[in-house]
């Protein structure tokens, strides 16, 4: 049988993490392109609202 293996951010002290999606379009050929960033999870609302 194979191993599933899991990685982890959150440790038992450490801060939590989450992983911010947002679509941006381009001004020069109005594709959309998609940014990926981990922030804290306090953080994800001001991270969206920028």
């Amino acid at each position: 049988m194979a191993k599933k293996v899991v990685a982890t951010l959150k440790k038992k002290d450490g801060v939590t993490y989450a992983k911010v999606i947002k679509a941006v379009k381009s001004d020069k050929t109005g594709a959309y392109t998609f940014r990926e960033e981990m922030v804290p999870s306090t953080l994800v609302q001001e991270t969206l609202s920028k």
